[in-house]
């Protein structure tokens, strides 16, 4: 998921350095819900981990 917010991010630099603010603001909103669905998934996770006391297992 991180890869997918860092890549939105950097299309909407490069969106913004080539004048299309539109698409930037479009591409910033979409790195910025993911970023929030990534601190939520985090929190929740470390919830789980105190609270039970073991790992969440990741899939392979």
């Amino acid at each position: 998921m991180l890869n997918y917010i860092v890549t939105f991010f950097l299309l909407a630099v490069v969106a913004a350095v080539l004048g299309f603010g539109g698409l930037a603001a479009d591409f910033a909103g979409i790195a910025r819900l993911l970023s929030l669905i990534f601190v939520v998934l985090f929190v929740a996770s470390l919830v789980y981990s105190f609270v039970t006391g073991r790992k969440a297992n990741p899939p392979l």
